[in-house]
């Protein structure tokens, strides 16, 4: 399963029905879980972890130095999970000193031309679409869907169920459950294809729709409308997601 011109490190461990292709490259310290595809011309230079069904399409480069000044060679890792599909093209960096890894979680889709920089910190279920770039220290939590062409700027975080346009420009964190669109990115309500497609209730579907609009749609400050919406609310733990995503931003959050 191993073609003649791939090179395979002696320290690395291939899984049971690990294929490699032509001219793949698989480094020191690498594990590759069982029935994982890597296609040609793939490089997986060190330190990574890749799970069980995973497929890396061609020419993607994973596990290389992260691309930032202070990295000073300190041991670092790239974890993949399970049944996630990377396509051709992307890039993948080894995390720093600063949290030692970047991770990616099971399930996820990444699509052509997608760099994920040092750091970063990938959800399950998670589509990228192509060409996404994504700057260190980058957090996309489960089940979010970020579409073509999107930069997204340094220790920006992206919740759950969150949907970002085409083209948008991501500079602040974008709440869960909700869609940001445009270049200046703004808000524009909940996800609410993605909610429905997901099977949320109606009761939690209106709660969060209320708490949208407390803290977006009101002329309550940001802080004013989580306290109206926590004495308000259904007590439901979407609604206390969206709260206390909002509550922990550093970035702050678009509107």
């Amino acid at each position: 399963m191993i073609h003649r011109t791939a090179i395979v490190d002696p320290t690395a461990h291939l899984g049971a029905d690990v294929t490699v292709g032509p001219y793949a490259i698989v480094g020191p310290h690498v594990t590759v879980g069982d029935r994982t595809g890597i296609a040609a011309h793939v490089v997986i230079e060190r330190n990574t972890r890749v799970g069980s069904g995973v497929k890396i399409g061609y020419g993607t480069v994973i596990g290389n130095d992260p691309q930032d000044l202070k990295y000073k060679g300190e041991e670092t890792w790239v974890e993949i999970g399970d049944g996630t599909i990377i396509r051709e093209y992307c890039t993948i960096n080894r995390g720093t000193s600063a949290t030692g890894r970047t991770a990616i979680g099971q399930r996820c889709f990444i699509m052509t031309y997608v760099h994920i920089a040092h750091d970063c910190v990938i959800g399950n279920d998670v589509i990228l679409a192509n060409g996404i770039q994504m700057a260190g220290h980058v957090t996309i939590e489960d089940r979010a869907i970020v579409s073509g062409l999107v930069p997204i700027h340094q220790f920006v975080r992206i919740g759950t169920y969150a949907f970002v346009g085409g083209g948008s420009r991501v500079n602040q964190d974008v709440p869960p459950f909700t869609k940001a669109v445009g270049n200046p990115v703004h808000l524009y309500g909940l996800n609410s294809v993605g909610l429905q497609r997901a099977g949320f209730s109606p009761d939690v579907k209106l709660a969060l729709k209320r708490a949208y609009r407390l803290l977006f749609n009101s002329d309550l400050t940001v802080s004013q409308g989580i306290a109206r919406a926590r004495i308000e609310l259904p007590q439901v733990p979407e609604v206390e997601k969206f709260l206390t995503f909002i509550e922990a931003s550093q970035r702050g959050v678009m509107v």
